[in-house]
């Protein structure tokens, strides 16, 4: 019996200390690229954790009253753009992408990386609260889609073909992104 507490008790410490360090990797992210200044489009990327408990919720009408009709394809039909002729492929600028239905910010211009895919493509996000993956089985293949942990919308595709750190590819429909530079 004392065995098996002393399993349950290092269990739970070691399930306490990745939260606490989770939760401090994100402070740190968010001193370093919190902003509430508003982007061309009027939507506000702030980094903290109220953006995310304000889950958004909107009917598909107020979805195409506040997107444009690309960004409604990609973020609510679950399409995608073409590859190389889009907004943030080439973007070298140093920044946040966020998401363009609610401004959640999910990814930062440190681990954007060139896949030659023809999409924007990071390793990681900022944090994996920001993004929700989920099965995609749609087209006949399996995939990771990723949507975005705010407003449910659909950002891209997560693929094990990435760079170093993570080996991950985070391929992303620039229509799906705004993007605030630092």
């Amino acid at each position: 019996m004392k065995t098996l507490f002393l399993i349950a008790f290092a269990s739970i410490m070691s399930l306490m200390g990745c939260a606490q360090q989770e939760t401090a990797t994100d402070a740190a992210t968010s001193t370093a690229l919190a902003g509430d200044e508003p982007l061309d489009d009027g939507t506000v990327l702030e980094l903290n954790d109220q953006t995310l408990q304000d889950t958004v919720v909107k009917t598909e009408e107020e979805w195409r009253q506040v997107l444009t009709q690309e960004q409604y394809y990609v973020l609510r039909e679950e399409g995608t753009e073409r590859p190389f002729d889009n907004k943030y492929n080439s973007n070298e600028r140093k920044g946040v992408y966020g998401c363009a239905a609610c401004g959640n910010p999910m990814f930062t211009s440190e681990t954007k990386f060139e896949s030659g895919t023809g999409w924007p493509s990071f390793y990681a996000p900022i944090s994996e609260k920001r993004v929700k993956e989920v099965e995609d089985v749609a087209l006949g293949m399996v995939r990771t889609e990723v949507e975005c942990a705010r407003c449910g919308s659909h950002i891209g595709h997560v693929f094990p073909d990435g760079p170093e750190p993570t080996g991950l590819r985070y391929c992303l429909n620039s229509a799906a992104l705004s993007f605030k530079a630092k």
